[in-house]
């Protein structure tokens, strides 16, 4: 699922290798005088392994065309996106990310723990570089919104040197 840029010999600008998982490949038809005309929706997840994240969305006639589009729009989101704030392999203190109906809740582990999350989340905390965490999902387990779930409470983690920073103390 995941393919590595540098293997093809792509490389960006920056030299930095994304890495992409294609999470879900939606059908969808449309009825008309000659019977049903498909297309295809796909939600694939664009990281660096190195904190930063990003989904891209895309719809063709083909799977291909839309894994492509998608690939496309989600590595322009890269460029654009935040850091995301971790602790060697995991993340600083729990977070809830919520989106929609969806709710993620992502835990700190300890080593060896490994990625303990279902279909959605694990695909946007492996491209992101997390390798011990443990999440739970409340709600909706639609793909769409897990991943941006996942991503909103990504972005709300803060470092111990942040936390300093903005509230004026020393701890």
């Amino acid at each position: 699922m995941a393919r590595e840029r540098r293997e093809r010999g792509e490389t960006d600008s920056r030299d930095t290798a994304l890495v992409d998982y294609v999470v879900k490949i939606r059908r969808s038809a449309c009825v008309v005088k000659g019977g049903r005309r498909f297309s295809f929706n796909a939600l694939v997840v664009v990281g660096d392994r190195r904190g930063k994240v990003s989904y891209g969305y895309g719809k063709a006639n083909e799977v291909p065309p839309a894994v492509e589009k998608a690939i496309k729009e989600g590595e322009s989101n890269v460029a654009r996106s935040k850091k995301i704030a971790l602790r060697g392999s995991t993340i600083p203190h729990r977070v809830i990310g919520k989106y929609g109906a969806s709710k993620v809740i992502l835990v700190p582990a300890g080593p060896g723990t490994g990625v303990k999350a279902g279909p959605g989340v694990r695909e946007v905390l492996q491209a992101c570089g997390i390798s011990n965490i443990l999440t739970k999902v409340h709600g909706s387990t639609n793909p769409i919104n897990l991943v941006k779930a996942t991503l909103n409470g990504l972005a709300q983690l803060r470092t111990k040197e942040e936390v300093m920073r903005l509230r004026g103390v020393a701890l």
